[in-house]
């Protein structure tokens, strides 16, 4: 069953309505229909109304005592092996399927965000490194963390491309959506045993700490920063679209006014969602594009 057909109209009872039901079905907010139920699976589960507020305050008392030991010593400890190893095996012993699924396509989307940018400004011309695991075991080359740096140097070269060409990012005469996939990606089957229940949000709390202890201090707060960079990509794509609306559901702000670690977390979900409903719109437009290129042709 996918995680779309979880959300099944047939059982809407009138005196008592599911706000997940609502969630699902409305449309106002752009998203793919799998990862959408995705989401609101793993927002409505029960480790997210009973662990959450458990999981949240140690994380976070957890970092602020980590921050003191990193002051001292803030490259003790370190190892990018070590960390995503851990996260390797917390997803897939712990986590739900519907949160794996989630975590998966935040690379591939994000990829292929920045690949649209890429092609579709004038004197631009960047070697990306794209990310696209396919299996959970994939993440253990280092893919958190090159995230993180895919996105701080496509910024950097992105615009030293453009100030040394004396452009700037608007419409090209020809829109370029041949990197936006249509339909879903292809994952391996993710582990569903019975311990494998904690949510997406959850998840992202306990691993919080996790990145703060085995990465170097400028490689965990790059990371934190970088949520804070939703806006810069949604500025790209909506100047190359001329569509100011892609910018409606950008929360992390201000990237010259960063905020601190401990809500770190929580702009972490805000920036799933942004990618999510960035991605939408892409193709959406690409669909719109494909059908007014079709009438043309006739």
């Amino acid at each position: 069953m996918s995680f779309a057909e979880q959300f099944n109209l047939a059982n809407h009872d009138t005196r008592d309505p599911d706000p997940w039901l609502a969630l699902y079905m409305d449309n106002s907010i752009l998203m793919d229909d799998e990862a959408k139920a995705a989401l609101l699976l793993c927002m409505r589960s029960t480790s997210r109304q009973f662990l959450l507020p458990f999981a949240r305050p140690c994380a976070r008392l957890t970092m602020i005592l980590l921050q003191l030991v990193k002051t001292v010593m803030p490259n003790q400890f370190t190892s990018s092996r070590v960390l995503h190893r851990l996260i390797y095996w917390g997803l897939k012993n712990w986590v739900s399927p519907e949160a794996n699924f989630l975590i998966l396509r935040h690379f591939h989307i994000g990829s292929e965000i920045l690949a649209f940018i890429e092609s579709n400004t004038q004197s631009v011309d960047i070697s990306l490194n794209p990310l696209k695991p396919r299996t959970l075991a994939d993440l253990l080359d280092d893919v958190f963390l090159q995230h993180d740096l895919n996105l701080f140097n496509f910024v950097i070269e992105f615009n030293k491309d453009l100030r040394e060409a004396g452009v700037e990012v608007q419409p090209p005469a020809k829109l370029n959506f041949d990197c936006i996939t249509e339909g879903q990606f292809e994952f391996a089957a993710f582990p569903k045993k019975w311990r494998n229940f904690i949510d997406i949000q959850t998840a992202i709390e306990l691993y919080t700490p996790m990145y703060q202890l085995f990465l170097t201090d400028n490689d965990f707060w790059r990371a934190s920063n970088s949520l804070q960079l939703d806006e810069t990509v949604a500025l790209y794509v909506a100047r190359i679209l001329g569509h100011p609306e892609y910018l409606a559901l950008v929360n992390n702000k201000h990237p010259m006014v960063p905020l601190t670690t401990l809500s770190a977390g929580f702009r972490l979900m805000l920036h799933g969602l942004a990618a999510e409903s960035l991605h939408a719109m892409l193709r959406e437009a690409k669909r719109q594009h494909q059908k007014v290129a079709a009438i043309g042709a006739v």
